[in-house]
């Protein structure tokens, strides 16, 4: 690590005083080398947060100074730096807090929220589907499970053990399946009597994508939008082919990308939070010192929500 004069913002930037950091597994593999982006290192980390504007920069209007806002993850990893006191953050990423929300929270729900409305946007879950969601103890994981009950459909959280299962429930999973101590295939066939889930929502990838389609309905979707797995992605051409699957990638850019698309969700979001359908999930808070346990925690796949680290 190497201390940084932050600087004055440039133009269509402002200068934070960060107050909270909302942690992604996209940053850990971004700082091992193992995300598409590599850093040129030294590199910036850190795209996800909460702070007060201490500085315009030119150009900038609809913001003041003193004024808290959310940064959205919406910048490529390395170009800006979140883990910081002071941070230099594009206009473009800032966004009021919703109502309601504490900093921490306010730190954790743009990335897991515009992710996971891949189950709503592509998926078109709605009542009684059927949907997998893996790694469903993660944030997006979390989100997921809240917006597929919001959709009227069943989720299935899947998880290695059974350790997190009453957690799980807890949050609103009405079925977890444990792959370490039983059968994927079998356990989803008789969840949904045979028929299969009709969306699976995966971050691993990698050869278990066979199994994912062996679970899935008939002319079901596989949304695949990550790659834990660190291995390559197989195409389960057999069951593809005979059930007439699809099997789509997703990044949550699909959305603030496109401006009538990040409108339109973002105040499904501001309305979800408010109404008590969504809800942001903090597994645990650490000090920005111990950012590095923090990276150690979030890899370590003991967390059930978002990870913080308040500044």
């Amino acid at each position: 690590m190497e201390l940084l004069d932050v600087g004055e913002p440039g133009r269509a930037q402002v200068r934070l005083r960060v107050e909270a950091i909302g942690l992604n597994r996209s940053e850990a593999m971004f700082r091992a080398g193992d995300y598409p982006i590599l850093p040129k290192l030294p590199t910036l980390i850190g795209y996800e947060g909460v702070g007060v504007i201490e500085a315009l920069g030119p150009g900038v209007e609809g913001f003041a100074l003193g004024e808290r806002v959310c940064v959205l993850p919406n910048s490529r990893l390395g170009e800006y730096g979140m883990y910081a006191e002071r941070a230099i953050v594009p206009v473009r990423s800032l966004l009021p807090p919703p109502p309601g929300l504490s900093t921490i929270e306010a730190a954790s729900i743009w990335m897991q929220y515009f992710t996971a409305l891949a189950i709503v946007h592509v998926g078109r879950a709605g009542l009684g589907d059927y949907v997998i969601i893996r790694a469903a103890s993660s944030s997006v994981g979390i989100a997921a499970i809240q917006l597929t009950r919001w959709a009227g459909a069943v989720p299935i959280a899947v998880t290695r053990t059974n350790a997190k299962a009453a957690t799980l429930k807890e949050q609103g999973a009405q079925h977890v399946i444990a792959t370490d101590e039983s059968d994927l295939i079998a356990q989803v066939n008789h969840i949904t009597d045979g028929r299969g889930a009709r969306i699976i929502f995966d971050p691993v990838g990698g050869p278990d994508v066979d199994k994912l389609a062996q679970a899935a309905a008939q002319e079901g979707m596989i949304i695949i939008y990550g790659g834990l797995s660190g291995e390559p992605t197989v195409f389960p051409h057999w069951p593809a082919a005979l059930k007439g699957l699809s099997l789509r990638g997703w990044v949550a850019s699909e959305i603030w990308n496109r401006p009538e698309r990040f409108s339109r969700y973002r105040e499904l979001i501001v309305h979800g939070l408010a109404g008590g359908h969504l809800k942001a999930v903090i597994a645990k808070t650490f000090p920005f010192e111990q950012v590095a346990e923090a990276h150690r925690y979030l890899e370590s796949n003991q967390q059930v929500g978002k990870i913080v680290v308040t500044v």
